[in-house]
């Protein structure tokens, strides 16, 4: 956590940018940002914005994405990067890849996708389903409601689904979800994937693309130094 406190510092805080969401039917299941307590510092927003690890939480160096879920882009990402940089860094313990929501208007499926995600996550299962999400993501995106989409992608990975659909169908982690978001627009997050690679320290290198070649580049020039 305290690698953001420093890219806080780093990069500044850009201003409020206000994310309009539609209200939408599809049950109770929370599917809009929440309110956040306007105060809220940088260390208390960094420390609900709880991003998900993939790989050794001890790797020297950090990959972190801001991802969309119904990004196309990001599926892109999800589906073909991800496996790659798996196979290059983060099986070797030399990377770990840090997963933030950064949930658009734009996209309004977003959020409510970024939710059923980190509720596969309370089961231990959260990157099998963020896979899942993403390689489904033309079913789930056109309809009106994803809700009934992404429970059967709990019953068909297996998951306790009565738990999966308690949580789906409330609010929990809407706040989190919330806090990720804000913190995106706070160091600057403007288009998913982006993607952030840092050793704990400055410099922060914000990726100007997001293929391996400009992964691979950022963690090669870090692990030379």
């Amino acid at each position: 956590m305290k690698n953001f406190y420093i890219i806080l510092g780093v990069v500044g805080v850009v201003g409020v940018v206000v994310v309009a969401f539609m209200i939408r039917g599809g049950g109770s299941a929370a599917s809009v940002p929440v309110d956040l307590p306007p105060d809220m510092t940088d260390s208390e927003l960094v420390d609900l914005a709880q991003g998900i690890v993939y790989g050794d939480a001890n790797a020297p160096i950090t990959i972190m994405e801001f991802g969309n879920y119904q990004c196309p882009a990001c599926m892109i990402f999800a589906l073909q990067v991800k496996p790659q940089l798996d196979l290059a860094y983060i099986e070797a313990g030399q990377a770990k890849l840090v997963y933030y929501d950064f949930p658009t208007a734009g996209l309004p499926h977003s959020f409510v996708a970024a939710r059923a995600a980190r509720c596969a996550g309370d089961q231990d299962r959260y990157f099998e389903y963020h896979d899942e999400v993403y390689r489904t993501q033309r079913e789930w995106s056109v309809p009106n409601s994803p809700v009934g989409h992404f429970k059967d992608l709990a019953d068909d990975l297996d998951l306790d689904t009565r738990a999966f659909d308690a949580c789906l169908d409330s609010d929990m982690h809407a706040d989190v979800v919330t806090a990720n978001l804000q913190l995106g627009v706070r160091i600057g997050v403007t288009a998913t994937p982006n993607i952030f690679v840092h050793d704990g320290g400055p410099p922060f290198q914000k990726l100007g693309g997001f293929q391996f070649i400009d992964v691979q580049q950022a963690v090669e020039a870090i692990s030379q130094n």
